[in-house]
């Protein structure tokens, strides 16, 4: 049974950090000279290697202006250029592949050259879904947060609508020099300052934090189908899914999200989240072809095939039959 997994994630996890470290104060040791020295004026002078690095990172932001100086054209065009809603309608198989963002929205990771988004010419990295069709008829679903989204998009019957905004795949804060550009120009300076240190500790925070939100959602997710309500797991295996997690998890949540659809009789959305586990490492084929949750998927012609494709005990079991018939073993 799909709640089965459950052992599997958040298991020997070494304890996270409950709230954000205290960062470093500013060191000690910088200098106020008398105002007189400087007519009037007290000025705080940072320690030798902060003063290197902030050089460095000054002369970075420096040259990405110059370049940007160089193309004014251009630069003020996209600038200028505010976000734009469109709207399209698709068949499957759609080619889209879908993340979660920092604000629980969903957004288009990337695109699958000549599948049916791509051949409307509309989508690009970085576009962000607004609202999808509903499974069912012509109603429209906001797209309220990543895992609702999925689902209406994978269990669609008929043409898929999308309202989109297109982001030309602009960041938000565009114009300021990025974590890694800081990181880099500090680098090179020889020295690691204190905001080198205070970013990685947020990188790591942010991590941490994605991490343990994964976990709880498949923990609340397996509680949801063991209670029966599919629909509602769904979401949750889905929203692990979408933000980016490690082979392990992903494998886990995706081979739930097959039971689920089974449990549904959503044949086709379920035989392609048993192939993402699949493809994801998930291994573990008796359980696969024995699984009761999985029975109405076991059902379909294209089952096997599926199946066929990753499991190398079968693959070496036919090689073996191959070549004793080549050398007419047995015989």
């Amino acid at each position: 049974m799909a709640a089965a997994l459950a052992h599997q994630v958040g298991a020997n996890q070494p304890p996270l950090l409950s709230s954000p470290a205290r960062l470093p104060r500013s060191s000690s040791n910088a200098r106020l000279l008398p105002a007189a020295s400087l007519g009037g004026r007290g000025v705080r002078l940072l320690p030798r290697g902060a003063r290197r690095a902030a050089a460095a990172v000054a002369r970075a932001s420096s040259e990405a202006k110059a370049e940007a100086e160089a193309k004014p054209t251009e630069g003020a065009a996209e600038e200028e250029r505010p976000y734009e809603e469109y709207e399209v309608t698709i068949e499957k198989p759609y080619g889209l592949k879908f993340s979660k963002g920092r604000d629980g929205g969903t957004y288009v990771e990337a695109i699958l050259p000549g599948a049916a988004a791509d051949k409307t010419g509309q989508f690009t990295v970085g576009d962000k879904v607004l609202a999808t069709s509903a499974v069912f008829g012509d109603d429209i679903w906001p797209a309220a947060g990543y895992g609702q989204t999925m689902y209406s998009i994978r269990q669609r019957v008929g043409p898929l609508y999308m309202k989109m905004e297109r982001r030309f795949g602009k960041l938000d804060g565009d114009g300021e020099l990025t974590e890694k550009e800081i990181i880099r120009a500090e680098r090179n300076s020889g020295v690691v300052s204190g905001r080198v240190r205070e970013i990685q500790l947020q990188n790591y925070q942010r991590k941490m934090a994605q991490k343990m939100q994964r976990e709880e959602d498949l923990r609340m997710g397996l509680r949801l189908y063991k209670d029966g309500k599919y629909e509602e797991a769904l979401e949750k295996f889905e929203s692990v899914l979408g933000s980016k997690p490690e082979s392990t998890e992903a494998a886990i949540a995706s081979y739930n999200v097959a039971c689920s659809y089974s449990k549904l009789n959503r044949i086709q959305a379920g035989l392609s989240a048993l192939e993402d586990a699949l493809k994801s490492g998930y291994e573990d084929f008796k359980r696969i072809r024995t699984d009761p949750d999985l029975e109405n998927l076991r059902k379909s012609e294209e089952f096997d095939p599926l199946l066929k494709n990753y499991d190398e005990s079968f693959i070496n079991e036919n090689a073996l039959n191959a070549i004793k018939s080549l050398f007419r073993f047995g015989k």
